[in-house]
Parts: C-alpha cells; sequence; structure tokens
C-alpha cells in the first residue's frame, strides 16, 4: 500500500503521541492541519486496506490489578478456525494467534484474578476438548512497539 506523507505522520501520530482527550481526532486533525474528517477517512481507508487492524489503549493489566497469563494449545489442524472462534468469543483475550509449533495456538488471557482466569480456561478445556497451557508472566521485557513510518514509501 502506498501511503503519501500524510498517511505516514498520521500513523506516527497515533502509534506515538496518541492525544487523551474528547476528541482526539481533531487533536490529530490540527496537529496535520487537516480537517477532523479527512483524518477519520484516512484512518478508515487504512483499515479496510488491512494496514490498521485495531485501535486501542496498551495497559499493564497487572499495575490495575488484573492478572494475565499466556495461553498455548495443541489443536488439529481442521479444527483451528473453531477453537480460535471460542477462544476469540472470551472477553479477556487481547491475542490470539496460530504457530508453527507442537503448541499451534497461542493466546494472551486477562481477568480480574487467578481465580477467574482458571475458571475461564477450564470452560474453554471443556468446550472445545483440549489442555491449555498457562504460563503467566515473571517478568516483562515487550513494553512498547512503535513501527516508524518515516516519510515516503522509499524510506
Amino acid at each position: 500500500m502506498n501511503l503519501d506523507s500524510l498517511d505516514r505522520q498520521l500513523l506516527n501520530l497515533m502509534q506515538n503521541d496518541f492525544p487523551l482527550t474528547t476528541r482526539p481526532y481533531l487533536d490529530l486533525a490540527r496537529k496535520l492541519d487537516i480537517s477532523e474528517d479527512e483524518v477519520l477517512t484516512r484512518i478508515q481507508i487504512m483499515k479496510q486496506r488491512g494496514l490498521i487492524r485495531r485501535t486501542g489503549a496498551i495497559i499493564d493489566s497487572r499495575q490495575i490489578g488484573f492478572y494475565s497469563t499466556l495461553c498455548a494449545c495443541r489443536v488439529e489442524n481442521e479444527q483451528i478456525d473453531k477453537v480460535a472462534a471460542i477462544i476469540n468469543a472470551q472477553k479477556g483475550v487481547t491475542h490470539n494467534y496460530v504457530r508453527d509449533h507442537f503448541y499451534n495456538i497461542w493466546f494472551t488471557l486477562t481477568a480480574l484474578s487467578q481465580d477467574e482466569a482458571v475458571k475461564i480456561i477450564k470452560d474453554m478445556e471443556q468446550t472445545v476438548g483440549i489442555k491449555i497451557l498457562t504460563m503467566p508472566a515473571i517478568k516483562t521485557y515487550k513494553i512498547r512497539v512503535s513501527l516508524n513510518m518515516g516519510e515516503s514509501n522509499e524510506d
């Protein structure tokens, strides 16, 4: 996808300096010297083309008292879509992806407590008939990812 300079500036702002205000898209528009409608249109086009999957905050769940764990399970290839849909239906699942590994579905689950997370996992195990490994983080290493969009398609 070819991005013009405004798209690139918008993506950089969205990743690194998203305004926490009542009208964040208007604030972004003012920084870019364009209209709020143009900001929203550009974002919608990038979403339709698959460049932007979601817009949301990254919150350290432990800092606000939640429990989070990385999970993995082994699923037969013909069942991956079915199992992924069940996993994705859980409110606390923030990531879910297939890996080329013995454990081929990995996801993260965040819940109000460890007891709630254990219950959600047990319910999923019973629903899909598989064992889910849980691996709560001992130490966090990845704290932020920002992809500098540069100035042009050649950067």
